[in-house]
């Protein structure tokens, strides 16, 4: 419960933080940014259906934070997001938990190109368990695993709504605690694990109608120095259905394909209604 508050708080700090630059935009910084609340509920008393009592809650923030300015161009996107559901006589789970940054530099080559770097880090905010198991097992941490990856590449940017980046020189390191030293594709007795390979990402915005905006976000890595053939995948598709200036619908759809994670195809949604927080 602790690591739930402190998450929590950490979500309206940067937020409220966040909130007083949103008059910063008239030199080359372009800042904007989603403060999202979804929270469902529902109570039995005396049904004869049956039922549990229910409560769960999402938090999320989606800031931008970019530069352009002379042939020079940074974009920034920090997304946070944590869940977590309670049911009456059960222990609290989370039901999301994500910390993702993402800064792409760029210095115009020739149209629409410019040479430029990544930098893209990963991890959560609180534990992950494995409630199937008795006890329940706990799989995961705060920065275990944690994942930096990183290099020169070429980018095609159009517009801020619309850019690839190609990065054939990409390091990617993966850290873990000792608790979890063998997992995570670390060998036994490592608590990091160095790849170098080709990545490549992809973000697409657009308005598909009033009031609803899409969001695609791609990444695709290949790992030279061990089974290139198997190729990392993550993708997220987001959607924003504003109802007004504080209410929304949002759906999520996040997909990762990562064999040092899971011989499985990992995949998350979130739908629900709630207060969405422009700025």
């Amino acid at each position: 419960m602790r690591n739930t508050i402190l998450a929590v708080l950490c979500f309206v700090s940067i937020a409220g933080t966040a909130q007083e630059t949103k008059d910063d935009n008239k030199g080359p910084w372009k800042k904007s940014g989603t403060f999202t609340f979804l929270l469902s509920q529902s109570s039995f008393s005396n049904w004869v259906a049956g039922g549990n009592n229910t409560v769960s809650g999402n938090v999320g923030l989606n800031y931008d934070f970019n530069y352009q300015k002379n042939g020079i161009t940074w974009d920034n996107k920090l997304m946070l997001q944590y869940g977590i559901n309670s049911v009456k006589g059960e222990e609290s789970k989370k039901t999301d938990d994500m910390i993702q940054f993402n800064s792409l530099v760029g210095k115009k080559a020739k149209g629409y190109w410019s040479y430029s770097f990544f930098l893209n880090i990963k991890t959560q905010f609180t534990d992950g368990f494995d409630y199937s198991k008795t006890p329940k097992l706990k799989t995961s941490g705060f920065f275990a695993p944690a994942y930096f990856s990183f290099g020169p590449g070429m980018l095609w940017k159009k517009s801020n709504d619309f850019n690839f980046n190609l990065a054939p020189l990409t390091s990617k390191i993966t850290v873990v605690s000792d608790e979890f030293s063998g997992q995570y594709g670390t060998d036994l007795g490592s608590t990091t694990r160095y790849e170098l390979g080709f990545n490549a990402s992809l973000f697409h915005k657009t308005a598909l109608m009033e009031n609803v905006v899409m969001q695609n976000i791609i990444n695709v890595y290949s790992n030279y120095l061990d089974r290139p053939g198997n190729i990392d995948i993550q993708y997220q598709l987001l959607f924003d259905m504003q109802i007004n200036k504080y209410l929304s619908t949002n759906l999520s759809f996040h997909t990762i394909v990562d064999d040092n994670a899971s011989s499985k195809v990992q995949f998350k949604e979130v739908f629900g209604l709630g207060v969405n927080y422009k700025f």
